[in-house]
């Protein structure tokens, strides 16, 4: 196994470590983020999120490599969900509601704005020396 799949190992290992809330809330997110992006592949914002949530992954593994199952593993969803939360927020006249793409747009934002306010924070919470 090379280091990159024995890093993303580790990374499942401690996530399915955690408690069950977490580990189906972790699901729900990937859910919503990866399998409706594909569904909706055509819409450019589900190329947008296909491209945030990858990034956010690679960037997520890699810091838990560096840093193991800590609060600051919330920034990979800071620094490549926030540009994304933008980006959906000002297409938000394209959405289309009345359709299944634009609720499942919706259900990304909501679900990745929840998300985000528990990464700030966990990340501010690292920053002032809360580890875990």
């Amino acid at each position: 196994m090379d280091s990159t799949s024995e890093a993303a190992a580790a990374f499942t290992r401690d996530v399915n470590a955690q408690a069950l809330w977490l580990q189906l809330w972790i699901n729900w997110m990937v859910i919503v983020n990866v399998v409706g992006a594909v569904i909706f592949i055509r819409r450019p914002e589900a190329k947008w999120v296909l491209a945030a949530i990858s990034l956010a992954a690679i960037f997520m593994i890699w810091l838990h490599s560096q840093y193991g199952y800590q609060r600051i593993l919330g920034l990979a969803h800071v620094v490549f969900w926030t540009p994304l939360l933008v980006y959906l927020w000002r297409r938000r006249e394209a959405w289309n509601i009345d359709k299944l793409s634009g609720e499942w747009i919706a259900a990304v934002f909501t679900t990745n704005l929840i998300s985000l306010m528990i990464d700030y924070a966990d990340v501010a919470r690292y920053l002032m020396g809360e580890r875990i």
